[in-house]
C-alpha cells in the first residue's frame, strides 16, 4: 500500500497501520536526552552540574517544608487569638485603602474632581438664576398679563355661577320646561 493511497476505511483490516516507509525510520536516543548546552560541556563540568541541580532540588523542597510549618504555626497563633481569615482581609482591605489615599495619584484625581464638582455647581447656579429671571420677565410681559386676565376671567365666570347656585353649565334640558328632542324623561 502506498502512502499517498493510504486506506481510510474504519472497517479495513489494514486500519491504523502505518506504511513501511514509516516503520524503517531510526531513532537517535543518546542526542534526544542531551539539550545543546550539554554537548559543549565536559564530563565532569556536567557532573558539577548535576550534583548543583539536585542540591539546589532538595533546598526547595526543605524551605517548601519550613514553609508549610511557618504557616501551622501562624493559624495557630491565629486561632489563639480570636482572629478570623475574615477579620485578616479586612485589615488587608483597610491598610490597601489607606496606602491608595496616600498615593500621588488618588489626590490628583480627588482635587480634580473637587474642582469638577465646584465648576458644576457654579454652572447650575448660574442656569437656575438665568432660568428665574427669564420666568420673571416673561411673568411681567404684556403677552402674559394678557393671558392671566382672561384666565381671570374665565375663572370667574366658572366659580361665580356655582356661588349662585349654578354651576355655570347649561343644563342638559336647556330652558328645564321641555325634554332635548330625542330625550325622553324615565
Amino acid at each position: 500500500m502506498d502512502s499517498t493511497g493510504q486506506d481510510i476505511n474504519l472497517n479495513s483490516p489494514n486500519k491504523g497501520l502505518l506504511p513501511d516507509a514509516m516503520t524503517d525510520v531510526p531513532v537517535d536516543t543518546v542526542g534526544a536526552s542531551q539539550t545543546p548546552a550539554a554537548e559543549g560541556l565536559t564530563e565532569a563540568e556536567e557532573e558539577e552540574l548535576r550534583a548543583e541541580l539536585l542540591k539546589v532540588e532538595e533546598e526547595i523542597v526543605t524551605l517548601r517544608q519550613v514553609l508549610a510549618a511557618k504557616e501551622r504555626h501562624c493559624g495557630e497563633l491565629r486561632r489563639k487569638l480570636g482572629l478570623s481569615a475574615l477579620e485578616g482581609l479586612k485589615q488587608n482591605l483597610t491598610r490597601s485603602w489607606h496606602d491608595v489615599q496616600g498615593s500621588p495619584a488618588y489626590k490628583k484625581t480627588q482635587e480634580t474632581l473637587s474642582q469638577a464638582g465646584q465648576r458644576t455647581s457654579a454652572a447650575l447656579s448660574t442656569v437656575g438664576s438665568a432660568i428665574s429671571r427669564k420666568l420673571g420677565d416673561m411673568r411681567n410681559s404684556a403677552t402674559f398679563k394678557s393671558l392671566e386676565d382672561r384666565v381671570g376671567t374665565i375663572k370667574s365666570k366658572v366659580v361665580g355661577g356655582r356661588e349662585n347656585g349654578n354651576d355655570g353649565l347649561p343644563s342638559p334640558a336647556g330652558s328645564g320646561d321641555k325634554p332635548l328632542p330625542g330625550h325622553e324623561p324615565f
